[in-house]
């Protein structure tokens, strides 16, 4: 199951590579896309607590 798991995620980082170089702009794009996700959760965390504490 370890080895299985290692070569997913070598597959995995090898894509990535491949994706980076081949296409960064699409690349770049994606991982602002993920990390605008990634805030935008945060910032609706946020305002869920900050409406549970008022």
């Amino acid at each position: 199951m370890k080895l299985l798991k290692r070569i997913i995620i070598g597959l995995v980082i090898a894509f990535a590579v491949f994706y980076l170089v081949t296409r960064p702009e699409d690349a770049a794009n994606a991982v602002q896309g993920a990390l605008d996700a990634v805030w935008g959760a945060g910032v609706a965390i946020a305002d869920f607590f900050v409406a549970l504490a008022n």
